[in-house]
């Protein structure tokens, strides 16, 4: 029997207060918790451009350390706020420059997307994306800040994309998904009692 390669995947949720960061090993359908955590950024006396160069660094650095095959990014959600979202996609830009100099191929993932393919609804609050992860990834350890969990779903979403019956080309074939990953699936009732 031929054994499913293993990649490593590093998942970044980008912020210009709290960066996320997750690395998941996939291996076929085997998911293992390998890192996570945060940039703080803080206030930063020197301003927006030092907050860039943080993130920047701190990122070289996880990707000089753990070596991971493949990055996956949250894309900046549309808010209402242009100077906010300015900000969030220069954070976005300096972690996807860490990663392109360093050769890894870069996805990028909605947010929604990200959520649906964790917990299986697009809505999810944080807490539930969080509770999902603890499931799948058998840990117990609440981080102090959600913006690690956010990141591993990140990674958690792109090594699942492979797997989807969409993404192979079986688009009438979520019955046997289903079936073939019952720890993957929750009943809508379930995660909303999670809440």
């Amino acid at each position: 029997m031929v054994q499913p390669a293993s990649r490593l995947i590093l998942g970044i949720d980008p912020g210009t207060a709290v960066t996320g960061y997750g690395l998941v090993r996939s291996s076929g359908r085997r998911l293992e918790l390998v890192a996570c955590g945060v940039i703080q950024l803080g206030r930063v006396e020197t301003g927006h451009p030092e907050k860039l160069k943080r993130i920047y660094q701190r990122i070289a650095g996880l990707i000089e350390e753990f070596r991971p095959d493949e990055m996956a990014i949250e894309a900046p959600f549309y808010g209402k706020n242009p100077q906010s979202m300015l900000k969030l996609g220069r954070a976005q830009g300096v972690a996807m420059a860490a990663g392109m100099i360093s050769g890894l191929g870069i996805t990028e993932y909605a947010p929604r997307k990200v959520k649906t393919a964790v917990t299986g609804n697009g809505n999810a609050s944080k807490e539930q994306v969080f509770r999902m992860l603890q499931r799948l990834l058998k840990f117990e350890e609440t981080p102090k800040y959600l913006d690690a969990t956010d990141a591993l779903a990140v990674a958690v979403c792109h090594a699942y994309q492979g797997e989807l019956p969409a993404a192979q080309g079986k688009s009438g074939d979520w019955a046997a998904f289903i079936r073939n990953n019952p720890g993957r699936v929750v009943a809508r009732n379930q995660a909303e009692s999670d809440e």
